[in-house]
Order: C-alpha cells, then structure tokens, then sequence
C-alpha cells in the first residue's frame, strides 16, 4: 500500500452552526472554532472537516449553495476563514471543506439567470424539461417527500431538483458548468484548504432522458435513488473532477457515497480510486425502513457486528482505507443508535469508542462524540428544525400514525439529535452562547460537557484523549493505521473482538455488549495491557492464565486493548 499523508490522521467533523457562538447571535461561527483549536489538538485531531460555512439562504443548512466563493456572514468573514486556515497550520492540524456540487441554492447567480432565460446559457446549467400531458418529467420522488420536478413559472418547463426544491441539481454533462465548478475547487486548494468531503457526490451522473420507473409508493412516484442506481458513467465524471483538481494538489478527500454499485468500491477509493477514501455506511443503513423513518426496524448487535466486519475486510481485500464513522451531521447519535439499553452510560460509550476508532481506517470524529453526547429528548414537530425531519414526520402521519407515534419515531432518527449545540460547560446554554441558542441545547448539558470532563480522569473525553493518543503512539502507530484486521469471536453473541496484525506483532481489542459475564481464550501466551474503559480493570482483573491457555473475563460494557505475545 502506497502510504500518503493522510493514513495516520484522526479527523473530526465540526457542524459550524453549533460548535460555538462568538458573538451572541446564537450562531456558531469561525471565531468560534479559532477559540477552539487548542481544545481539538489536545484531543488528538489532525484534520477538522468544517460542514458548509458559504453564503447560503439556509433552508437546508447550508448545503443549498448561493456563492462558492463567499463566508456566509452568520459564520462571519473570508478573513476569518483566512485565519482559520493559518491558525491550524501552525499547530499542524488540517481543514477540509465540504464540496456540495451536485446541487446549488436557488438564489445563486447561476439559476437566477436560468429562470431569467429557460432557452439560454445558463437553464444549461441545470435540468431544465418540458413536462408530460400536463404532469412533470418524470415520476421521481425527492430525497425529502414529493416530486423532484418544480414548475418554472410562466413556461411548461420543470426544473430538477433531487434534494428541496430550493436545491436546483447542476448539470454535469455541460462542459461549461464542470469548468466552472473545476475553477471553484482549485480556487479554494490554492487558498490552503487540505482537500474536501464532497456530498452526495454519485448522484452528479444523470440519465439525461429521465425515464419513468414502476411506482414506489402510494404517492404514484418512485425514489430518485432509481435512476441513480440504473444509469451508468459515473466514474468518468468523477475521474476527471480528480485530475482537474484534487491530484494537482495531493488533496484530502472523502466522499459520501450511497448507492454505489457492487463491483465500483476499487474504482472509487482503491490505490488509484477517483477519492482518497469514503465513508463506511455500512451500519447506518441498517435500519432504513421501506416507506420512512416510522417503519425501521430494530438492528440487532450481530447484523450490526456482521455490516462493521464485512466492510472492513471488503477494504482491506483491495488495499484501501475507509473512513469510519459512529455519527455525523445527518445521523442520530451513536451513543443512543448502537448500544443496547444497560450499555448507554460513560462505560458502554467508551466501549463503542474503542471499537470505531481502532478499526483499520480513518476515524472521524463527531463534535461531541468525544464527550458521549446523546439524542436529544424533542416534545414537539415545532421544536424541529430539520427539513429531512419534518417531510418524514408527514410521512408517518399519511401512514396513519397518531401525533404522539410519529413524533416518536421521527424524533429518533432526526438529524438534528446531532445538531443541538455544543456542551462546553454547565453554564447558560450549556456555554455555547450568551445569545438564543438557533437550536435547543440537549438538557443533559448539565452532566455532559467538556468543562466537568476534563476535570475528571474517568470522563469519556478524558478516555477518548488517552484512546486517540494509543492510536497515534510511536509504538503503536504503524499497527492501527497498516495492519491487518483479523475478526475474533464471531460465535460469540454480544462480542466485537477483533486483531490488528503487523511484521509479527499483534493488538487485540476485545468488547462486551452483552447483558452477561464472557470468558475469552486468547491465541497468546502471554499479554500486555495497552488500555481499558475502566480505571478498575487491570491487567490481573482481565487476564489470566488456565492450563496453559491466557484467558480475558469481561464483565457488561467492559472494554480492553491489549498486546499479544506468543
């Protein structure tokens, strides 16, 4: 495996809006973050992903685009941005931007232009297409409720638009379009970014013709993923995005990839792939109902164990690094996802820590994650802001779910569980801001944040500093970031055991979900303890020796890392 810069970094996912308000407007912004450096390199991150901080009307946080080349103002200015990117190069910490160019906002120049003129240069630039006896396109339902396809007023047109229909998606088969957009991303490597996460990125492909598919849905449309997943030539659009921008730079990126076909994962990410690396959505899509969020399913530890181990050996089986994840932006909180009911406190989120961030991989953290923070309890659709959230909070209603049902199921997989602010102290908005919080402050702020945990050496962010720095360790560095991943236990119900081997030598993580006590024989003779969950679990505690076999005893939401000798 070829090495490069990036193999060995630990990332962390910053959600600019609710990281830190610098100026009491209840906004979080780059002051903010600046102020916060220190805090994020104390914890062990290289690379700080920052979700979009451009100029942007908002109605889908920022991901609905009006200038590429612009802060939005509520975050604050180019010259903080500046600062920003000078004041983690001085402390060898990285930023990479979120790249959104499948889509952009209604308001930008471009679409302006477009509505200004349905027959001219710019309507180019989007899907612009006559509707069909009076209805739309085509039969697509957009990724948050009802047809892809908006009325251009005053004409028979419709325009496409896969995300709201305030995010116009661009046409990537105009030469003109991708020259503007390939200009735009070199634009921002030459100011110093370190490269990009790059969103919903295969959807940028298009079947130009737009054909219907059978119906999905009682609503007589069918999910846009369809034709996603039928039209073919992605990678070519991919391929030159990489050589007329990321190569030249030896730019950082990780793409948000869904629908990817079977055979692409080599194409995509492998030694020579389109992007540095993706994200592993291997256990997140687990529990995505057929009809919406109020028909998923409960995941059981050992599908979601299975999903974690396959796609770890899938990577490893063609010598590319995936990026891992227990949360992000558009996810629920891991803490509250992934455990099981006795195992959501301090120790089982460490446990689940510990069994993410030594996977073969990059980890990437969530802001908070580090702290265990939790979804948030909502009482109400109005304390929502999320646009995904309240679509399918409509959705449970037309499938005739009482009020009180679809708020709870909806509540329980809402984005914005990771979007409440930042837990830094058990002052006043959980000290995210003197102002109103945008968004409500998740009411165990007083138990969790920063200031309480790091003044307590058994916190989970004390915990998580001391398990990034294991990673990362002169002497153990090599091994998590190149070795080998070896699945242990796999008849063991309620364990997520699994080796990392390298040159001979071999680390052994090994953690109890279950409700009981499990005895582990090791392959060693004898072994070394790198780092446990609990200050009480010492190396005589866990391991012993039985008749010339080691053996490890875990009790519930015990967790150990340990070398093996032979």
């Amino acid at each position: 495996m070829m090495k490069k810069w990036w193999h060995d970094k630990v990332a962390y996912q910053i959600y600019p809006k609710s990281f830190l308000d610098s100026n009491e407007d209840g906004i979080g912004d780059l002051r903010g973050i600046i102020g916060k450096l220190d805090y994020l390199k104390e914890l062990g991150v290289d690379i700080i992903w920052l979700s979009p901080v451009y100029q942007s009307p908002f109605v889908d946080q920022g991901y609905d685009i009006s200038d590429y080349y612009a802060i939005a103002p509520e975050f604050g200015t180019m010259e903080d941005f500046d600062e920003l990117l000078a004041e983690a190069k001085k402390r060898g910490m990285y930023i990479i931007m979120d790249l959104v160019i499948n889509h952009c906002s209604d308001k930008h120049e471009w679409f302006q232009k477009a509505l200004a003129d349905p027959e001219g240069k710019y309507a180019d630039y989007f899907y612009f297409r006559k509707g069909k006896d009076g209805k739309a396109p085509s039969n697509y339902r957009s990724y948050f409720g009802g047809s892809t396809w908006e009325p251009v007023p005053g004409t028979d047109q419709y325009y496409l638009h896969m995300f709201a229909k305030e995010q116009p998606d661009l046409n990537w088969e105009n030469p003109e379009l991708k020259r503007e957009l390939f200009d735009m991303v070199n634009w921002w490597l030459e100011k110093g970014v370190a490269g990009f996460r790059i969103d919903a990125i295969i959807n940028i492909k298009k079947d130009p013709a737009f054909p219907d598919y059978p119906a999905d849905g009682s609503d007589g449309l069918v999910s846009c993923t369809k034709m996603v997943e039928e039209v073919e030539g992605v990678g070519e659009l991919l391929e030159e995005l990489k050589k007329e921008t990321f190569e030249k730079y030896g730019a950082f990126t990780v793409a948000e990839v869904f629908n990817m076909k079977d055979d692409e994962l080599r194409e995509f990410i492998g030694e020579d792939g389109h992007f540095s690396t993706m994200f592993d959505f291997s256990a997140a899509v687990l529990s995505g109902g057929g009809k919406g969020w109020y028909d998923s399913r409960p995941v059981s530890f050992k599908e979601w164990r299975s999903a974690l181990f396959a796609s770890q050996l899938e990577g490893q089986g063609i010598g590319c690094l995936k990026a891992n994840i227990i949360e992000n932006h558009d996810e629920p909180r891991g803490a509250s996802r992934y455990l099981p009911e006795h195992a959501q406190n301090p120790r089982g989120i460490k446990m689940l820590g510990t069994t993410s961030v030594l996977l073969r991989g990059i980890p990437f953290l969530y802001q908070g994650q580090e702290l265990g923070m939790t979804n948030c309890p909502f009482h109400s659709i109005e304390e929502f802001d999320d646009i995904s959230t309240k679509d399918q909070y409509r959705v449970a209603l037309e499938a005739g779910l009482s009020e009180e049902e679809a708020l709870q199921a909806t509540a329980r997989f809402s984005r914005d569980n990771s979007r409440t602010p930042m837990q830094w102290n058990s002052g006043a908005n959980a000290g995210f801001t003197a102002g109103t919080p945008w968004l409500k402050v998740n009411p165990n702020y007083t138990s969790v944040n920063v200031q309480d945990e790091e003044n307590d050496e058994d916190s989970v962010l004390c915990y998580y500093r001391r398990l990034i720095a294991l990673r990362k360790s002169e002497e153990y560095r090599e091994i998590f970031t190149y070795g080998e991943f070896i699945p242990a236990f796999e008849e063991l119900d309620g364990i997520f055991a699994f080796s990392r081997s390298l040159n001979g030598r071999q680390v052994m993580v090994a953690a109890n979900f279950a409700q009981e006590q499990r005895t582990l024989l090791l392959p060693g003779q004898n072994a070394k303890l790198l780092l446990s969950n609990d200050s009480g679990l010492t190396e005589s505690k866990l391991l012993s020796k039985q008749t010339e076999a080691l053996q490890i005893t875990l009790n519930p939401c015990d967790c150990a890392v340990f070398e093996l000798f032979p």
